[in-house]
């Protein structure tokens, strides 16, 4: 997992700080690398993500009174070792100050992604309708917040979760916190 070098994240409704604190704190467990600033720059899921998080924070007070970020950037991981991310971040999920937000936009199929579930004695639906089925299953497993699960449902399905290792790590946060 990397962490971002910048100080402040800009939206265009205004600046939100990095809590350094806590980064300094991550980096301290040796498991976490510093990104590049170019590579941060164009990771889309979280700049999407900042306006509503601004507007949802959005305080009268001065910039220094709003709450901050923690930016992880989560890449391929085993299970193993989402399950050792998952060890290191459960004190903070325990902080009722904290908040976690994981995304995903789940299925990636076509040629450019190298997969299309498609089975083709199922003539009752399109594609489209069985990816769709396909993720709400993987999403019911995810509300169940069952990290075993979840591995064994991607690993029958070879859905292309795009976040899906994020979202192994938050489960086995939620397993791992108190």
């Amino acid at each position: 997992c990397a962490l971002s070098k910048c100080a402040t994240y800009a939206t265009p409704l205004g600046n939100l700080a990095v809590d350094t604190g806590i980064y300094d704190e991550l980096r301290a467990t040796g498991h976490f690398v510093d990104m590049d600033v170019d590579v941060d720059e164009a990771e889309h899921s979280l700049e999407l993500h900042l306006p509503y998080i601004f507007k949802c924070f959005e305080v009268e007070e001065p910039e220094h009174q709003r709450p901050t970020l923690v930016p992880i950037m989560v890449g391929s991981l085993s299970q193993q070792a989402e399950a050792t991310y998952g060890t290191i971040l459960a004190p903070y999920l325990d902080d009722d100050a904290n908040l976690f937000i994981v995304s995903s936009d789940f299925c990636h199929w076509g040629e450019r992604f190298g997969y299309r579930p498609w089975d083709e004695h199922r003539t009752d639906v399109r594609v489209h309708q069985q990816i769709e089925e396909m993720d709400r299953a993987g999403m019911r497993i995810i509300e169940s917040k069952d990290a075993d699960a979840f591995a064994a449902y991607l690993k029958k399905t070879g859905n292309t979760i795009c976040g899906r290792h994020p979202i192994g790590v938050l489960l086995q946060t939620l397993r791992k916190s108190g």
